[in-house]
């Protein structure tokens, strides 16, 4: 009998004990996985344990367009780099053609549909042995001194030497009681000035109230505060969603529960005014005849619901759900209002009528993309902090992990609305080194992934890390997340065999594993931009011309010199977006008060976009011109005239030009401002 007792309380003790592993990695994002098979492949046994039922995050879950196009290629290697090799693998052995190739570190998208994305995801986790587990979300961190010694889950208990925080919102780093933030710092906190309230858009003339007063929805404040300040607010979540027009794929939109076309008024009156109205959405062209459909970054409405996405981070399972299928009304009730409301042009609801989802993508969840977007959640208080200055004026570190390039920008943080304007703030265009189209490379040191010792002894985390506001703007993309995961993955595994804790992993330790898993660890020694040979040299033309060189530029815009004339060593283009982000500002004034030519130098081409709106402000005045460049240049001539206007002396004069609702190639070449006689 007593063996008989000891025999049941063995199999209940069994039953009941947690699974063990040398590294246990908590949350399946793209920063997640990446730490897994990096630890694995070190030799460390792996468990990988993800809250919901999809594993990848936002790059199986509809983010589809990577932006290492906006890095220097040459220093994202490692996983990141394999992972898009094996992609492109696949659509070859498919005969499938894709626009790029992955060994040529160019500036091109590097695009894919969801389904080939999950499907790499995890036949590379499966090759590395990694013990992936669903639907475990996390209740409780038990510790013992500053050691995470078990974490339990809605399904089983699961303990490790080490553990790695792969979620995008630091859900383990916060149950195991490390410092975090969220929000974004005051100015003065790290002496940031991309830090506090930005408002890099123009004010809507608007009111964002309705006739008691009361803010509209989707104005989320009357008042953004003070612009040196700080807030908790973070930016704008969104899905990626994956679309298509064509019909033997096309899934209709469903029809959103309960809509209420009152939600959008604000958008009537911005129909209402806009001069140049777009499709309200990014549409990134895909293999298969597909589109990633994105928020817009310098768009004033589009897919993001500003706003909503506060208290994400700290919520629990059931809240979250509810933020969820808030997101997720708001996208079905926009895509109907933008398909048939008369306040939207006829030409723009024909063009959202025409997307519905995809039949071969998500089917498990309706065709609806089961991630949404968490750009940014909550953020360690580690060993060290990342802020503006690192990236942009101190970017060497003693202890690399990776070198990080992408250009620092934030989507909508706030939407404020009175009785004259409505305007979003808190985007950060892209901050983009001069003359060339990545962001400043820098270090991320591993003590940014490193809890303070005192809290934390064998946790790395790599996706929520040690940051600011600003900083995240630059280091949330999956770039960057996927080879720190790799980076935090290879510490773990060390750690692990060598018993010690995550803050005294001898550095050249870890250097020596990184880089033989092929990372990239010294800045790059980057060459000088290009000089092309000179076709129409500006200094030999009368009055001023403004060459494209001498633009601010915000958005997307590509070199070419394939066509001419053009002025200088060649010219820009938008890749025909027609967006509204691609954005170039001239800046200059005249000698004399009067009335002035304004002339546009373009190669003219079929292609062209036929209405490019060009703008200029000079001394409170506004001239709006819109330019056909499909019209010929008058014979021998590198500049048509589009246009007079009158011009003060001494004032300072705004040229821009946008690819807002264009139909073509927006090109950018040059201006040229003569008086006229």
């Amino acid at each position: 009998m007593s063996r008989l007792v000891l025999l049941l309380f063995a199999l209940s003790f069994s039953v009941h004990a947690a699974t063990e592993a040398d590294v246990i990695v908590y949350g399946a994002t793209p920063g997640g996985f990446c730490a897994a098979i990096a630890a694995a492949r070190e030799g460390a046994s792996v468990i990988l344990l993800e809250p919901t039922a999809h594993v990848g995050g936002v790059n199986t879950g509809g983010l589809c367009f990577s932006d290492s196009n906006q890095t220097v290629r040459s220093t994202v290697l490692g996983l990141f780099e394999e992972w898009h090799a094996r992609v492109e693998k696949d659509y070859q052995m498919r005969s499938v053609a894709l626009p790029y190739h992955v060994s040529e570190k160019d500036h091109k998208p590097w695009t894919y549909e969801p389904h080939v994305a999950a499907k790499i995801t995890q036949q590379m986790l499966d090759e590395a042995g990694v013990k992936v587990l669903t639907k475990r979300v996390l209740q409780t961190v038990a510790k013992q001194g500053t050691q995470i010694t078990q974490v339990t889950t809605s399904d089983g208990d699961f303990s490790a030497r080490v553990f790695v925080d792969g979620t995008y919102e630091g859900d383990l780093m916060a149950a195991a009681g490390v410092s975090w933030t969220i929000g974004r710092e005051a100015r003065k906190e790290f002496s940031e000035p991309l830090a506090g309230k930005q408002y890099p858009k123009a004010k809507l003339p608007i009111s964002g109230l309705d006739a008691s007063g009361k803010p509209l929805p989707l104005i989320t404040t009357t008042d953004a505060g003070a612009d040196e300040a700080g807030d908790k607010n973070v930016m704008v979540y969104s899905f990626r969603l994956c679309v298509t027009k064509d019909a033997a794929n096309r899934v209709p939109f469903p029809l959103p529960a309960n809509y209420d076309p009152a939600r959008f008024e604000v958008l009537r009156r911005y129909y209402e005014q806009e001069k140049n109205p777009h499709l309200l959405w990014d549409l990134y062209p895909l293999p298969g005849n597909k589109f990633d459909a994105n928020n817009g970054i310098g768009k004033q409405f589009s897919m993001g619901l500003v706003g909503a996405c506060n208290g994400w981070s700290e919520a629990g399972e059931s809240t979250r759900a509810q933020i969820w299928e808030a997101h997720k009304q708001y996208t079905l009730e926009l895509h109907h209002f933008l398909s048939t409301d008369p306040a939207v042009p006829e030409d723009l609801r024909k063009q959202m009528a025409e997307l519905g989802l995809c039949r071969d993508e998500f089917a498990d969840y309706g065709h609806w993309s089961p991630q949404l977007y968490v750009r940014e959640g909550r953020r360690m208080i580690g060993e060290y902090v990342i802020s503006q200055k690192d990236i942009m004026d101190s970017p060497a570190k003693e202890d690399p992990i990776i070198v990080s390039s992408f250009p620092i920008d934030s989507h909508d943080c706030q939407r404020v609305g009175t009785q004259e304007m409505v305007v979003d703030e808190g985007t950060i265009m892209p901050v983009r080194m001069a003359g060339r189209r990545h962001g400043y490379p820098y270090h991320i040191p591993y003590r940014a992934i490193l809890p303070k010792a005192a809290e934390c002894s064998n946790l790395l985390v790599p996706v929520a890390l040690s940051c600011t506001h600003v900083g995240i703007s630059s280091i949330r993309v999956e770039p960057t997340w996927m080879i720190l995961g790799q980076s935090a993955g290879i510490a773990a595994s060390l750690s692990a065999k060598k018993s010690i804790s995550v803050q005294k992993l001898p550095y050249s330790a870890l250097r020596e594993r990184l880089l033989a898993q092929k990372q990239v660890l010294d800045l790059p020694v980057l060459p000088p931009e290009p000089k092309g040979v000179m076709n129409v040299d500006p200094k030999t033309l009368p009055g001023i011309v403004l060459d494209d060189t001498q633009a601010e530029l915000k958005g997307h815009w590509s070199h070419s010199s394939g066509f001419k004339p053009h002025i200088g060593t060649g010219y820009l283009h938008d890749d025909k977006r027609a967006d509204g982000l691609s954005v170039a500002i001239f800046r200059c004034k005249v000698p004399k008060t009067g009335r002035y030519e304004l002339r546009m130098a373009y190669s003219p081409h079929a292609t062209r976009a036929t209405k490019v709106p060009v703008t200029v402000e000079c001394a409170g005045r506004t001239t709006d011109v819109t330019v056909d460049q499909t019209q010929p240049l008058p014979a021998g001539e590198a500049f048509r005239k589009i246009g007079t206007t009158q011009l003060d002396a001494g004032a300072e004069i705004i040229l821009t030009i946008r690819n807002s609702g264009t139909d073509g190639f927006v090109i950018l070449d040059a201006l040229q401002l003569i008086e006229a006689h």
